[in-house]
């Protein structure tokens, strides 16, 4: 977030005027809570609703000419705000047109992400079923590498359309450039560009990705690299995303999440052997999930979360913030929980899974005036 400014200049009526005709809607002292998947986060000064690209670029090239601090926030799926809120505006991306051609797809950065898999697959077009149930929007895909179920946006995407917001210009910028990795990017944890748009390849013969992940291929009985339609793959994934409290609902609390906190850990080859041994110590000989990762060795955080003590509902029924009574890589509010109550479960559990393997986890979501 940039800029030292008091808040008093954000308020400048020309600045103000300036930011209507660019074609901002304004907001004062909006919850927070209310545009995240967490339900967690104090008030934003002022909130700005960008509808359209050239509103989106406009508002965020006069607010940091201006000096205002601002904080970018289109889903607010994988988004950790401070009970404190944001002291500044929050740009609301919420550009959504979806453009697609025979074998690909360009999407605004603010589209439901879940709409666009839902829409691409309804037009016969496969490759992002996999991701199909993963709230948030599209801009956010490349930042954080969204992946599930086999696939990752790295393999689908062929640009992005970025706000440089240094020298204001617009680019467009191939995946190479964007330094994508496990659940990562260059984009994450920066605040030197804002997506804009993203255009993936798609397959036009309607038939999914072929299969990498052994619990889908089991639920469509298939050979992982395989291919089934898309439309089959997307109604299994949405299925057993359901199973583990992973599709938004408003009525059930175990949605009420970022999705998976933590992500999975990677150990260095020197250092396995240490960690194998410390499970082994505590849970005694037994098959450890891991796959092969660029830098080592990638272990199941969920996997570990268990082992180490932390069942499902961690840490009962009366508790503010909970892990998901399905699902023990979500941490959950459970109707008024704060901000600070996601934060402290996020420590007990990490700190308790580094004591008993030497493991530490990362946190998948941004977090904004706040730290573990």
């Amino acid at each position: 977030m940039r800029g030292t400014l008091p808040f008093a200049v954000v308020l400048n009526p020309r600045l103000r005027a300036e930011l209507t005709s660019a074609g901002a809607v304004l907001s004062e002292q909006v919850p927070l809570a209310d545009l995240t998947t967490l339900r967690v986060g104090g008030p934003a000064r002022v909130l700005a609703e960008a509808s359209t690209t050239a509103a989106l670029v406009a508002t965020v090239r006069l607010l940091d000419a201006a000096g205002i601090p601002v904080l970018v926030l289109a889903g607010g799926s994988n988004l950790l705000i401070s009970d404190e809120g944001f002291d500044g505006v929050v740009v609301r991306v919420a550009n959504d047109e979806i453009r697609m051609d025979a074998a690909s797809v360009s999407v605004d950065a603010g589209a439901e992400w879940d709409r666009v898999v839902a829409e691409t697959v309804a037009a016969g077009l496969g490759g992002l079923e996999c991701l199909s149930g993963i709230p948030g929007s599209a801009g956010a895909t490349p930042v954080q590498n969204v992946g599930a179920y086999g696939v990752e946006i790295s393999s689908l995407l062929t640009s992005v359309d970025l706000l440089d917001r240094a020298s204001g210009d617009v680019r467009t910028v191939a995946p190479d450039e964007l330094g994508l990795a496990y659940r990562t990017s260059v984009l994450k944890h920066s605040d030197r560009a804002v997506v804009l748009s993203a255009t993936f390849a798609l397959r036009s013969d309607g038939t999914s990705a072929p299969l990498r992940f052994g619990e889908l291929a089991r639920v469509l009985t298939a050979d992982e690299g395989e291919t089934r339609p898309a439309a089959q793959v997307r109604d299994a994934v949405l299925g057993l995303r359901r199973s583990k409290g992973m599709v938004l609902a408003a009525d059930d609390n175990d949605t009420w999440s970022a999705g998976s906190f933590f992500t999975n850990p990677v150990v260095a080859e020197e250092d396995l052997s240490t960690v194998l041994s410390a499970i082994a110590d505590r849970v005694g000989e037994v098959t450890v999930p891991r796959f092969p990762a660029p830098d080592g060795v990638k272990l199941s955080a969920g996997w570990l979360i268990e082992r180490a003590g932390f069942a499902k509902g961690f840490p009962g029924v009366d508790a503010p913030a909970r892990l998901s009574t399905k699902h023990t890589l979500a941490l959950t509010n459970r109707g008024s929980a704060r901000a600070s109550d996601i934060v402290d479960l996020a420590r007990t559990v990490r700190a308790g899974v580094h004591a008993a393997f030497g493991v530490t986890l990362e946190p998948e979501p941004v977090t904004v005036g706040l730290s573990l």
